[in-house]
C-alpha cells in the first residue's frame, strides 16, 4: 500500500499565519508600539501624527486592490514573497526617516504593503487551499495568528525599549527581506492544482455537482459585489473594524477615564487575546456546523454587549465581561471575516473579492481612532461613541444572519460560473 502523500494545505496555512504576523509593524498596534518614541525622536505631537496616521492608511488601503488582482493571474507564491520583500524595504527606510515627509510616506508604504496587500495575500492562501474545510482551516490559522501576534507584540515591545525603535524596524526589515520572503517562495504553492493535489487534502477531487440552491462559488468581483451578501458581511466587518480599532487604540485612556491605571490595562490585554483565541478554534469548530450568518450575528451580538457594557463598568467585574465579550466577538468575526469570501463566492477570483473587503476594513479602521479622538475633543469623554457603536453593532449582526445567500434560482447571471 501506497504511503498517504502529505497535503500542502497545512505548509500553506502556516506561511500564509507567518505572513499576517509580518503586517504587524504596518498595523495600528504595532505604530502604537513606537509613537512615543518616534514622537520624541521627531518632534511631532500627537495630533500631527494622527493625521499622517490617516492619510498613510486612506492611501494604503488602495493597494488592496491590485494585489488581488496579482494573486489571481500570477499566483499567492509569487506575490506573497515580493509584498513581503517590498513590506521589509519599506519598514528599513522608515527606520531612516529625519522628517514629515518622509514619515508619510514610509507610512504609507508599510500601511499598504502590510496591513492591505500582505493581509489580502495570506487570507487568499487559506481559501485558494480549502473549501469544505475552510472554516475549521480558518480557525487554525487565527490561533496561529493569535499565538505569534502574543509572540511579537511583547517582543518587539520590550526590543523597542532596550535597543531603540529605529534599530528594531532596520532589524525586522531585513528579516522579512533575507528569511521570511525566501522561506514563502521555498515552501508554498499557489493552488492545490498547481502540485496535483485538490482542495482539502481530499482523496480525490471534489465533486462539482451541488443542490440548486447551494451557494455560487467561482464567482467575479462584479458577480460578488452585486449581492446584498458581500455588502452585509463586508458592512459588518468593517464596523467591527472600525469600532475595535478605535476602542483598542485608546483602551488605555478609556480605562483610565472608568478610574482604572495601567495595571488593569495590561490584564485586560491578557484577557482580550486568549478569550479571543478560544472563540477563533470554537468559530472555526462551529462554522462546520452553523451558517456564517449566524456566526456574524452571534460575534457582532457579543460586541453590543460589549459597547454597552464599558461605560458604567465601574466594578472589576464589570470591566471583566466587557473584555470576554470583546475578546470572544474578535475571535468570532475574524474567523467568519477570513471564511466568508472563499465559501460564499468560490476560488477562481478570490483574491480580487478578498481585496475589495479588505479594502472596506482598512478604509474603516482608519475612521475608528478619528471618531473617538473626535468624541473626546467635543463633549470631553469616549463614553457618547459607545453608545450608538452597541445598537449599530447589533442590527449589523441581525442583517448578516437574515440576509440571503447568492443562489443560481436568484441570481440567473452567475448560473454560467464554473463551480
Amino acid at each position: 500500500m501506497s504511503k498517504r502523500r502529505h497535503f500542502s494545505g497545512w505548509n500553506a496555512l502556516v506561511i500564509a499565519s507567518l505572513a499576517m504576523v509580518c503586517t504587524l509593524p504596518g498595523r495600528t498596534q504595532g505604530l502604537g508600539l513606537i509613537t512615543d518614541p518616534l514622537l520624541r525622536d521627531l518632534g511631532l505631537d500627537e495630533l500631527r501624527w494622527a493625521n499622517v496616521n490617516l492619510v498613510a492608511t486612506l492611501i494604503g488601503a488602495a493597494f488592496c486592490i491590485g494585489v488581488g488582482r496579482l494573486i489571481d493571474r500570477f499566483g499567492a507564491r509569487r506575490v506573497l514573497s515580493l509584498v513581503v520583500a517590498l513590506l521589509g524595504a519599506s519598514i528599513i527606510a522608515m527606520s531612516r526617516v529625519h522628517g514629515v515627509a518622509t514619515l508619510l510616506l514610509t507610512v504609507t508604504l508599510t500601511r499598504g504593503f502590510g496591513q492591505s496587500a500582505l493581509s489580502v495575500v495570506s487570507l487568499a492562501i487559506v481559501g485558494k487551499w480549502f473549501v469544505r474545510k475552510l472554516s475549521l482551516a480558518m480557525g487554525l490559522y487565527s490561533i496561529l495568528l493569535g499565538i505569534g501576534f502574543m509572540i511579537a507584540f511583547p517582543g518587539v515591545q520590550a526590543a523597542v525599549e532596550h535597543m531603540g525603535w529605529r534599530h528594531v524596524w532596520f532589524v525586522m526589515g531585513w528579516v522579512m527581506i533575507l528569511i521570511v520572503a525566501p522561506l514563502s517562495a521555498i515552501i508554498l504553492r499557489s493552488t492545490p492544482e498547481s502540485i496535483g493535489q485538490v482542495v482539502d487534502g481530499n482523496a480525490s477531487p471534489a465533486q462539482h455537482d451541488r443542490p440548486q440552491d447551494s451557494p455560487i462559488v467561482g464567482a467575479t468581483l462584479a458577480e460578488a459585489l452585486a449581492t446584498p451578501v458581500f455588502w452585509a458581511f463586508g458592512i459588518a466587518s468593517s464596523a467591527f473594524g472600525l469600532i475595535s480599532s478605535g476602542i483598542l487604540l485608546f483602551n488605555e485612556a478609556l480605562l483610565r477615564e472608568l478610574g482604572y491605571g495601567s495595571n488593569v490595562f495590561r490584564e485586560l490585554q491578557v484577557v482580550l487575546v486568549l478569550s479571543g483565541l478560544i472563540a477563533n478554534f470554537a468559530g472555526g469548530w462551529a462554522g462546520q456546523k452553523w451558517s456564517l450568518g449566524k456566526l456574524m450575528c452571534l460575534g457582532m451580538l457579543l460586541m453590543g454587549v460589549a459597547m454597552a457594557a464599558l461605560p458604567i463598568a465601574h466594578a472589576p467585574g464589570a470591566v471583566l465581561a466587557y473584555a470576554i465579550c470583546m475578546g470572544v466577538s474578535g475571535g468570532i468575526v475574524t474567523v467568519v471575516f477570513f471564511t466568508c469570501w472563499g465559501k460564499i463566492f468560490g476560488r477562481q477570483h478570490l483574491g480580487k473579492i478578498q481585496g475589495a473587503a479588505q479594502l472596506l476594513t482598512v478604509l474603516a479602521s482608519a475612521v475608528g481612532p478619528l471618531l473617538v479622538a473626535w468624541s473626546l475633543h467635543v463633549t470631553g469623554s469616549y463614553k457618547p461613541l459607545l453608545h450608538w457603536a452597541g445598537p449599530i453593532s447589533i442590527v449589523l449582526g441581525i442583517a448578516c444572519w437574515l440576509v440571503p445567500m447568492p443562489t443560481q434560482t436568484a441570481y440567473p447571471g452567475l448560473s454560467a460560473v464554473q463551480a
